[in-house]
């Protein structure tokens, strides 16, 4: 083949050049034609798009033109021409054909169209090639980019948290542990349970739930960073809302108070949303038309209203006088529930909301506790359809008081102690939050099951690719 630099299809697309050689390379979505003429659909990842080549049969070897199907990879050179077809502005008239990889129809599994959700989590190796996850994909990669940026541009730093732990910030208990032992074999201390002096680190260690305690401590010297990477639970849930590694974005702000941590969240969230109907559009017109009609309209929904902010007990008082039956009964002192969020959203409000004042029984022990001693200056971010999308909190940078609920809570401060030490020398406010990644993904695409927005999930008996 003529070497002619490879040019993306996304480019070819929105170009105003014509009737000059290029090369593309990709995968065939489909092949139709006749006896003289074979149009051949391309896509190579950079768009939902796919470029049609038409390739006049005599031009060819005949055994080529057969083994191009559906899934085989090929590069070609050819003219690009404005297309007279319908529903494509260019189209490629083949020159030279070079075929990289076969795919036999027999038995490649998208050969068609149609599979459910279900059954591509089953070849999650091949999925990616699918309009939908390629969309998907291609919105987590803007989002990526996006958070990085909105970060960046606000002075902040980002901190690479470690990934193995001896602490439990999050208090679940539900953590992968990292060892070194024999398990089949462990040593053991005098009172009979493992000697985990004798391991790699000389203590328990696990994989991180969060990287929040570890972000004060750069926020503490930095005074804004933010962490993003992945984090693990190791709960037995199999519901489509959790997985056991997934990706969390965490700053941390040095002399925050709690109103400035919304203020923070709010500004975050709509950057994101304004980002993606800029920079997504033709993903996020295709997941809007397949999957969730109200999906452009409810990230707009975002950008156009102001989040009300309202506080816990009155977020109580106007639940229990909605007079909606909900499936869990609300009180002062219980958590809310996705249903009770999103009726404040969705219903009452019609706007998003964050709340803020939590009983300090329901949340984590390094919350500021507020002058009543029963409430924390907690705030949680509620959005349509999902509910809570991001939870944070000023932190308690009182050691005192800091150290009072940690032993009420029966957590070892040797566990903790540079956590503590930081509220001991050089002290001051200070505030953060969390946004899980994939959740914010499930709201952006419209998907309904959290496996489908990260490549690979992590669940229970599950870990094939």
């Amino acid at each position: 083949m003529k070497d002619i630099k490879r040019t993306k299809i996304k480019e070819l697309l929105n170009t105003d050049t014509f009737n000059r050689e290029v090369n593309i390379k990709g995968w065939v979505r489909t092949k139709r034609g006749n006896k003289k003429i074979a149009f051949i659909a391309v896509n190579d990842g950079s768009t939902i798009h796919h470029i049609q080549v038409v390739a006049e049969k005599e031009m060819f070897n005949e055994d080529l033109m057969r083994d191009i199907t559906t899934g085989s990879c090929i590069s070609v050179n050819g003219l690009l021409v404005e297309s007279m077809g319908k529903g494509q502005t260019v189209e490629i008239q083949a020159q030279e054909i070079e075929l990289y990889g076969s795919a036999d129809p027999q038995v490649y599994p998208l050969q068609k169209k149609g599979h459910t959700l279900e059954f591509l989590r089953e070849i999650a190796h091949l999925r990616p090639r699918t309009n939908t996850f390629g969309a998907v994909l291609r919105i987590r990669h803007a989002m990526s980019y996006a958070i990085h940026k909105f970060f960046n541009d606000s002075g902040f730093y980002y901190l690479h948290s470690p990934i193995i732990t001896g602490s439990d910030a999050e208090g679940a208990g539900a953590m992968f542990r990292v060892t070194t032992l024999d398990m089949q074999n462990p040593p053991k201390a005098k009172d009979g349970s493992i000697d985990y002096t004798q391991d790699f680190f000389g203590k328990e260690t696990n994989l991180t739930v969060s990287g929040q305690l570890e972000a004060e401590l750069g926020a503490l010297a930095l005074s804004e960073v933010y962490t993003f990477g992945p984090t693990f639970r190791a709960e037995n849930s199999n519901t489509p809302r959790h997985l056991a590694e997934f990706w969390m974005i965490e700053p941390e702000m040095a002399f925050y108070d709690i109103h400035d941590d919304m203020d923070l969240a709010e500004d975050f969230l709509q950057y994101l949303m304004k980002y993606a109907l800029e920079n997504c559009k033709d993903d996020l017109e295709f997941l809007n038309k397949m999957y969730d009609e109200s999906l452009i309209e409810r990230i707009r929904f975002i950008v156009d209203n102001e989040f009300q902010r309202i506080d816990y007990t009155t977020a109580i008082d106007v639940l229990k006088q909605s007079g909606q039956k909900f499936e869990f009964p609300v009180e002062w002192g219980t958590d809310l529930q996705s249903e009770h969020e999103r009726y404040l959203v969705e219903q009452h409000y019609e706007r998003p909301v964050i709340i803020t004042n939590y009983p300090k029984s329901i949340k984590a022990f390094y919350m500021k506790q507020n002058d009543d001693g029963k409430t924390v200056r907690a705030m949680d971010v509620l959005f349509p359809k999902i509910g809570e999308i991001i939870g944070g909190s000023q932190r308690e940078e009182n050691l005192e008081r800091l150290k009072s609920w940690v032993n009420e809570l029966n957590i070892p401060e040797k566990d903790i102690w540079w956590y503590l030490d930081t509220r001991k020398f050089g002290t001051a406010p200070h505030s953060g939050f969390g946004l899980g990644f994939e959740r914010l993904i499930l709201f952006m695409t419209g998907m309904s099951n959290i496996r489908d927005v990260i490549p690979f999930p992590r669940t229970p008996k599950n870990a094939e690719f």
